[in-house]
């Protein structure tokens, strides 16, 4: 029995059937069927089979959405190439789709016209440019793949949601009438609007005429007369192309000297217009996975200009938030500082520095527009906190108001003065500290200097000051964070300091330490795994070891090291890796010849070898598996478990003869990762695949698990599940003789899970006492604490003991039985319950 791929659509948009409807038509094959989905999304559901032979147990996989939809279209008759005939056209055509999902999508669901007319012209107007810059009749390759038909229809669809008349370039609006027109029936009125430009012709309410004189540029514009004193009522061609706003400077300070009219933005019916493609903007791109929309509006020069330019919120169906207030400090002697606070915060530098506690005579001055540029690389009048990603130097330190911490939505400056970036206040804090490298001074700006306590370092979020016993002043800062550090009489600081929800950092260090879990080395980012996190870690072995061998997967072991051509020889899986690889250059006092990589991942080192397995469709599939360490010299504030430069993990590497055997040996992989968290550490996840930005370099597609931290309010990637495609097999040569005779090329997966594992664990179950284990990794599942006392000894309580000890061994509980005499049993209790065991028996 095949396969089969059940495609449910909604009935609306009707963009979605049309779309689908055409693929299936180039892609015919029995074991898909279109269906009506009661939902407002695209399900796509795959069911394959057991097999009769390798007795691989049947499965079936839900995904959401067009990408998912088109993979299922294609799988099932690749003939028709809907995603391209090579690795490179595949990426094209689902990047071709992803961005159309993501900039065409949203404004379907609004209701205002304005948005839809302006999305059409700026993403209409990025599909023309790529048309007519290759001569292109299609948007990849030389024939109708996905890409065109899912493009066209969701342009189609706006340009009607949108009722403006539709002016298209030569090149955009012959390849809309041969796709969305000719192939895929959709109805869509448009105009001939010369190669220059698309235009939106739409109606403007009233507006007064400005009686200032204008210069030669607002005459060209055909702007209205001087001193007329009247109102009139007229239409606006918006002309100007967004790249004009966005522009392709290689710095983010640097402005397009082209500006949108200043009328015309603030026409329309929603006045902003969306950014559809946030890489145009330099430092948009640094943000990587951060979620982050971006508006383009009026320049704004001030904060009050802003306000009045881009009112929060910016669109119909945006977040409501709040704009940012930037402020450029310098102190002779505490150095610069960017200070980012709420527009209507004290920022009195006075108050400010008493607020920093900055120690002797401070004097904080604006920064001149030299120092600025310098430390900051960007223009007055353009700054935000995204702008401190510019300071490689770390010479500015980064002043941020707490509350903006705590904020749903921020928006604020991307390094430019028309644009309006949100972002939650928690991915902000973020971005700085992990992504540029910058400690974050959390302050309230609505304190008084002697309350406020500054948070620095790896503090993010300040803790409320406890107050004092009543007529007694509180305690300064400084006093009381040390005294969580310091113990008072009587106390031996064995309890844990913080709790979780009042320091996640703090708690998360004084858990895993106090728990005896890990403990620290001398080199920066290694930690030693105790025996109490290594047996965790061997349980998920156990486990995870017995579910691949049901699937045919041997375990293996290859070597440590890579040569440097070897590992050069794929150039965007080196890229995506080379900031991390750490090289071995010498050999006691003598350089080595070639520098020598330590393994970061294995693709390099092992499929060699598989070229030399592989000869025959008999030698197919190839399943192994290794466990091993892997060294990636992380810089950025390295986190036991969770970010380290040298980590435990399992590698699974596996080469097959179809692709549809390779996507079912990923999905089978992220389903074993759904097990190992919520099977075995009891952590719910949620899978799905990695966009094109995120997905493992040189890889084809990846799959995750995705982990959520409640206290943290973020999500962690758990494990993920690669399908390279035919990229590595063609750079290694992994070739096989098939059944017919005919010389191919083998398909290849890759999966990985780490000892982030005990990480996510730890974050998702911990409690203000400590650890919180499940009881299949507990190397410890119950102890047994008794209570001695005069009237009833330990050689009394013994015997007792003993015999339950005995009786749960027998039924396979891990039991301890903790009779030590020099520790009471308060203390053993606190013992326990830090190191987390289930189950105390007093």
């Amino acid at each position: 029995m095949p396969t089969t791929r059940t495609i449910a659509v909604p009935e609306a948009p009707p963009c979605f059937r049309a779309a689908l409807s055409t693929l299936h038509s180039l892609a015919p094959s029995p074991s898909v069927v279109l269906a009506t989905s009661f939902s407002t999304r695209i399900v796509t559901t795959v069911h394959t089979p057991a097999h009769p032979v390798t007795c691989r147990p049947s499965h079936t996989v839900t995904s959401m959405g067009l990408s998912a939809a088109v993979r299922a279209l294609h799988s099932a008759d690749e003939t028709a190439c809907l995603l391209g005939s090579s690795a490179a056209e595949r990426g094209a055509v689902e990047s071709w789709i992803e961005n159309a999902e993501a900039n065409l999508l949203p404004p379907l669901g609004v209701t205002k016209s304005g948005l839809a007319a302006t999305v059409v012209a700026d993403f209409g107007r990025g599909v023309a440019r790529h048309l007519r810059s290759g001569n292109l009749t299609y948007l990849v390759g030389d024939y109708l793949t996905a890409a065109d038909v899912i493009v066209a229809c969701l342009l189609a669809e706006l340009m009607g949601s949108a009722k403006k008349r539709i002016k298209c370039t030569v090149s955009l609006k012959r390849w809309m009438e041969t796709v969305a027109i000719g192939i895929c029936a959709m109805e869509v009125e448009m105009e001939d609007g010369g190669e220059e430009e698309i235009e939106v012709q739409m109606q403007l309410p009233v507006q007064k005429q400005k009686s200032a004189k204008q210069d030669k540029t607002d005459e060209k514009k055909n702007t209205k007369k001087e001193n007329t004193g009247k109102k009139e009522e007229g239409k606006v061609a918006l002309k100007a192309p967004l790249s004009t706003m966005v522009g392709t400077s290689k710095q983010s300070s640097v402005v397009s000297e082209k500006k949108i009219d200043a009328s015309v933005l603030s026409s329309g019916e929603s006045g902003i217009f969306l950014l559809p493609d946030p890489s145009s903007v330099p430092l948009l791109t640094v943000l990587g996975s951060i979620p982050h929309t971006t508006y383009v509006h009026p320049p704004a020069m001030t904060v009050n200009e802003l306000l009045e330019a881009c009112p929060i919120p910016p669109i119909p169906g945006a977040l409501a938030g709040t704009h940012t207030k930037n402020l450029f400090l310098k102190d002779k002697k505490h150095g610069a500082f960017l200070v980012t606070a709420r527009p209507n915060a004290d920022t009195n530098a006075k108050k400010l520095g008493k607020l920093l506690n900055l120690k002797g005579k401070t004097n904080l001055r604006f920064g001149d527009d030299v120092s600025l540029k310098k430390s900051l690389d960007v223009k007055p009048g353009h700054l935000g906190p995204m702008c401190i990603a510019a300071d490689s130097e770390k010479t500015v330190t980064m002043v941020l108001d707490s509350k903006l911490a705590l904020a749903d939505a921020v928006y604020s400056h991307p390094g430019r003065n028309d644009m309006s970036t949100c972002l939650s206040g928690s991915d902000l804090v973020a971005f700085i500290r992990d992504i540029t490298g910058h400690e974050v001074i959390l302050i309230d700006f609505d304190a008084s200097p002697e309350a406020e306590k500054v948070a620095t370092g790896p503090e993010k979020l300040k803790k409320k000051e406890k107050k004092d016993a009543p007529g007694k002043q509180p305690k300064n800062a400084k006093q009381q964070n040390t005294d969580k550090k310091t113990a008072a009489k009587g106390q031996t600081l064995l309890a844990l300091q913080w709790k979780k929800t009042e320091h996640f950092a703090n708690w998360y260090s004084d858990t895993i330490l106090l728990s005896e879990m890990i403990s620290y080395y001398n080199i920066s980012g290694c930690y030693i795994l105790r025996p109490w996190s290594y047996s965790i870690w061997e349980g998920i072995q156990t486990w995870f070891n017995g579910k691949i061998k049901e699937l045919g997967v041997d375990n293996t072991y290859f070597p440590l090291f890579v040569s440097k051509d070897r590992l050069e020889r794929e150039a965007d899986h080196v890229e995506g890796f080379a900031p991390e690889v750490a090289w071995v250059t010498k050999s006691g006092e003598s350089d080595l010849a070639m520098p020598i990589a330590i393994r970061p991942t294995s693709e390099t080192i092992m499929y060699p070898a598989f070229s030399d397995w592989i000869k025959s469709h008999r030698d197919l599939p190839l399943k192994i598996n290794q466990w091993s360490n892997v060294v990636r010299w992380e810089f950025k504030d390295p986190t036991p478990f969770l970010r380290s430069r040298e980590f435990l993990w399992q590698e699974g590497h596996t080469a097959h003869a179809t692709w549809e055997d390779s996507d079912s040996m990923v999905m089978q992989a992220l389903e074993l990762y759904r097990g190992v968290y919520e099977d075995v550490l009891a952590v719910p996840v949620i899978k799905g695949y990695k966009t094109e930005k995120e997905k493992f370099a040189g890889g084809l597609m990846t799959t995750t698990c995705e982990a959520y931290i409640p206290v943290a309010g973020r999500a962690i990637q758990g494990a993920t599940s690669h399908n390279l495609g035919q990229n590595f097999a063609n750079m290694f040569n992994i070739k096989f003789q098939g059944e017919d005779g005919t010389t191919k090329t083998a398909w290849q997966t890759s999966w990985g899970c780490t000892t982030r594992t005990l990480g996510v664990m730890i974050m998702v179950h911990g409690d203000d006492m400590g650890l919180v284990l499940p009881p299949y990794v507990s190397p410890v599942q119950a102890v047994i604490v008794p209570i001695v006392s005069k009237k009833c000894p330990l050689e009394v309580l013994a015997p007792y003991c003993n015999e339950i000890l005995a009786d749960l061994r027998a039924a396979g509980v891990r039991v301890r039985l903790d009779d030590r005499d020099f520790y009471n049993p308060g203390w053993k209790y606190n013992h326990w319950e830090q190191k987390g065991v289930p189950l105390r028996i007093e």
